[in-house]
């Protein structure tokens, strides 16, 4: 496990992503308080920044993977999902509550925060 599994990784984290919020845009909107006018789709930073974080999680998630010997998709998928579910979710959820936040949009961040970490544990086990 490299840097090339590191962006790949990354990258289908990043692509679930896309879809993700593309499915959910209206929903995420809703619950985030935003409206199609407060959102501006040209500005880069977002997309560039949202990659760069997926890099840095795919760099933790292979030094934990590599450590712990896991070798297959499957291993890595389930390690992911953890990480995901009982690291990222409960510390999405603390930001969020006390943010006064939506549940719903604590549920579609942690829905997205859990199988992108599944994703990206489950392809760096591949390599």
């Amino acid at each position: 496990m490299g840097l090339l599994a590191v962006l790949t990784a990354a990258a289908a984290a990043w692509v679930f992503g896309a879809i993700w919020y593309s499915v959910m845009a209206q929903r995420w909107l809703d619950a985030a308080d935003l409206d199609e006018d407060s959102i501006d789709r040209a500005n880069p930073v977002p997309y560039v920044l949202s990659f760069v974080c997926a890099v840095v999680v795919a760099g933790m998630t292979r030094h934990i993977l590599a450590s712990s010997g896991v070798t297959s998709f499957g291993g890595g998928f389930i390690s992911g999902l953890g990480l995901g579910l009982f690291i990222a979710v409960p510390w999405i959820a603390t930001n969020y509550l006390y943010a006064q936040r939506k549940p719903s949009l604590m549920l579609i961040d942690g829905v997205y925060a859990t199988f992108g970490c599944a994703l990206i544990g489950g392809v760096l086990g591949l390599f």
